[in-house]
């Protein structure tokens, strides 16, 4: 089993928390929530401060010289500021959590359109399954981030500026003190953040291999057991987990060492302060109400800016999650549609040409998979390929439904170069029935429905007849409303092939492109599918990629390629006759089949 792929290629990084502009974007456009929340975290806020204020009523007007003894309406004042505390934290808390759910769901629902728009080569280059871990595991950092992190970073910050502000009002001299210590506390937060920022997104990475390797073993499960790899493939995913944790305890490590840091020196700042407080009191420079106000707002002040250092560490590692997220969105699709596409003639033809073709995969640039290629097919033409493992015969398909476009030469579809086209006007006229067919984890209706989504269960049940399907769906538990399993585990191999079939026959399109379509098929099944296609293949413009040539001796034209190239072409007595490439795998498989 091969090592894991490189991640996907990445972009500049942005600096320090710049990667939230896409989250912030992404929360602009729920203004009103943003304000109600907004509104009641400065309330929170306020009355936080207020709490102090309330406690110096009680002290001075309750115990203080002069104190009258009745402190019934400083009691009545700090309960009310409670009762705001409460209401507005729980204001805070549904807009800011609803916040950060809404803006999740947009950044999935937006990162997932966007991949459906790029082209295959992203793909070969890139693991699927560490592409999905980014949409799930640095998403949850992003939530964590809009509907708990910013709030408790925008609280904290309100709430240790105000509380600046009303220390300043209690003794000028003591709060210019605490405050010049607030340097020394930003210092390290600015030197250490960079570098957990690092940590995080490398945690991040460690934490996506985790998902990918278990994600391709437990795909792989039968394979994994019949070829006893279970001891290897646990090494290697504990291996993965090691390095997770690894990368984990060097960011855990270094923000304890700044969160301790930070802690020691707001404190201390603290507790020198009290120290000077506790001189004026004894001099009579300053009430025991408002040293209890100063100690109590200074302990919030404190745990205010104590806080914004961990809250830091988390905007670092949602700011990280954001950039591998934005990385995503920055890549553009290789393949598509030109400022002002050429429309495609009407009614559709089916005519297709290759005109001296050469191509080259992105991933194999050492081996070309056409090489001078050229080939005309007539509408309505049916015209088998054939040749050996890597000739270039599902490159033609590939390029045909312009997946890739051609290093040079041009593919024409009713006399329209494909490059010149919008690609889902090319794709809307051909239909395609794969070897190895896929199933989504949905149900029967929604997999036939794929060939034309507004097809109805008439018009299902008449293609799931045409392609020998009807009988075992009829069979499921709940028919077509039957979920069919992860890639259609409920499901044989030949039921499989015979749903990818039925979609074909759904689509209903002028060109039709299989790939040895009845290749899973028992011999009764194949027959009747085999006139189904037959059918199906008379007025079409039909491509068919052949491995078993048994299937392809009653073909007009049937093209042999090796190495990118066509060698031979004719009928199969034609072939047979030249004594070529063809009559060698005619003569090996029919004496197999003998």
């Amino acid at each position: 089993m091969a090592d894991p792929a490189p991640s996907p290629p990445r972009a500049p990084r942005p600096r320090k928390l710049d990667s939230l502009g896409m989250v912030w974007s992404t929360a602009a456009h729920y203004p009103r929530q943003i304000a109600f929340a907004g509104f009641a975290l400065v309330v929170t806020s306020a009355a936080t401060i207020a709490i102090p204020y309330g406690f110096k009523r009680v002290i001075d007007r309750g115990f203080g010289p002069g104190a009258s003894g009745s402190v019934a309406s400083s009691f009545h004042y700090l309960l009310m500021i409670v009762a705001v505390l409460a209401l507005a934290t729980a204001v805070r808390f549904f807009y800011v959590s609803w916040l950060g759910e809404r803006v999740v769901a947009d950044i999935r629902t937006r990162v997932h359109t966007h991949l459906l728009r790029l082209s295959p080569r992203f793909f070969e280059e890139n693991r699927p399954s560490e592409i999905a871990s980014r949409l799930t595991s640095d998403t949850a950092l992003i939530e964590q981030v809009v509907g708990n992190t910013v709030s408790i970073a925008l609280r904290n910050a309100f709430t240790g500026v105000g509380g600046l502000v009303y220390l300043f009002a209690i003794s000028p001299k003591l709060a210019g003190m605490l405050l010049l210590g607030i340097p020394a506390i930003i210092l390290p937060m600015v030197l250490l953040g960079r570098r957990v920022r690092s940590y995080s997104r490398a945690s991040q990475d460690r934490v996506a291999d985790v998902g990918s390797l278990a994600t391709e073993t437990l795909g792989a499960m039968k394979i994994v057991q019949a070829f006893g790899q279970e001891a290897r493939e646990a090494s290697r995913f504990r291996g993965a987990v090691d390095a997770t944790f690894a990368a984990a305890r060097r960011r855990i490590a270094l923000r304890a060492v700044m969160t301790a840091i930070v802690i020691f020196l707001v404190f201390g700042s603290i507790t020198l302060v009290l120290w000077e407080g506790a001189e004026d009191v004894a001099a009579g420079r300053i009430s025991g109400g408002a040293i209890a106000a100063f100690v109590l707002t200074g302990g919030i002040v404190a745990g205010a800016f104590g806080a914004l250092t961990e809250v830091y560490g988390d905007l670092l590692r949602g700011a990280g999650a954001a950039g591998r997220l934005s990385e995503l969105l920055a890549q553009e699709p290789e393949i598509r549609a030109p400022a002002q596409p050429v429309a495609l003639p009407e009614p559709a033809q089916g005519r297709i040409a290759f005109d001296r073709v050469e191509f080259r995969y992105p991933t194999r640039q050492d081996m070309p998979a056409l090489h001078d290629f050229s080939l005309e097919i007539a509408p309505g033409e049916t015209v088998a390929v054939v040749g050996p493992s890597g000739a270039g015969k599902t490159t033609l398909f590939q390029l045909l439904q312009r997946f890739y476009d051609p290093v040079a030469g041009r593919v024409l579809l009713d006399g329209v170069d494909l490059r010149d086209a919008d690609p889902a006007a090319i794709r809307a006229r051909v239909a395609m029935v794969p070897q190895e067919t896929v199933i989504f984890g949905a149900s029967a209706r929604d997999n036939l429905r794929y060939g034309r989504w507004e097809a109805g269960d008439d018009e299902l049940w008449a293609a799931a007849e045409a392609a020998n399907a009807a009988e075992f769906l009829r069979r499921l538990p709940e028919g077509l409303d039957t979920h069919l399993g992860e890639g259609g585990a409920r499901l044989s191999g030949g039921q499989r092939q015979r749903i990818a079939i039925a979609r074909a026959l759904l689509r209903d399109a002028p060109v039709l492109l299989l790939d040895e379509a009845t290749s899973a098929l028992d011999a009764e099944s194949e027959r009747l599918v085999q006139d189904a296609l037959e059918r199906l293949m008379a007025d079409r413009t039909t491509l068919v990629i052949a491995h078993r040539l048994a299937t392809v001796r009653a073909a007009r034209r049937i093209v042999v390629m090796r190495e990118g190239r066509i060698v031979e072409t004719g009928s199969h007595a034609d072939l047979i006759a030249q004594n070529g490439l063809y009559a060698r795998l005619a003569s090996l498989q029919f004496s197999e089949m003998a």
